[in-house]
């Protein structure tokens, strides 16, 4: 079984929303749900480094931030579905960090369909898969 290593940074900006971002409904481990952003650190890497080319990879290089905190981890096992249709079990270790961004500019990439910037208390309105839910509730904020 592959194991990944999963940075993922919890947005907030200085008006107290939350990113989220919907996944493709043909690949992820979380088709078609709203998720946090993150992806795997690669070989040789520094988690720092892994965290912020991933968001300038998923969201862009416009978005900008005064904190990135580490906050806490997890792991979980997930079917990742990929874009040619295959499959695979994967041991997914999440490094989850608390992010302030100073400003709203985001560019997705193809990674995701679209994003919000979400309000506490409309979470709930949104399709958000299993984990990143589990996050929410980690932080209080759901």
């Amino acid at each position: 079984m592959k194991t990944r290593l999963i940075v993922c940074p919890l947005i907030r900006n200085n008006k107290g929303e939350y990113l989220i971002c919907k996944m493709p409904k043909t690949r992820g481990a979380f088709p078609n749900q709203w998720a946090l952003p993150g992806g795997g650190v690669e070989p040789g890497e520094m988690i720092n480094e892994a965290l912020l080319r991933e968001i300038r990879e998923e969201l862009g290089d416009k978005l900008e931030f005064s904190e990135i905190i580490p906050w806490t981890f997890r792991d979980d096992l997930r079917r990742k579905l990929y874009k040619d249709g295959s499959s695979e079990q994967v041991y997914m270790i999440y490094l989850i960090f608390d992010c302030l961004a100073t400003n709203d500019e985001i560019i997705i990439n193809d990674e995701f369909d679209e994003f919000n910037w979400v309000k506490k208390d409309d979470l709930s309105k949104y399709d958000l898969n299993e984990a990143t839910k589990l996050t929410f509730k980690q932080k209080g904020i759901l």
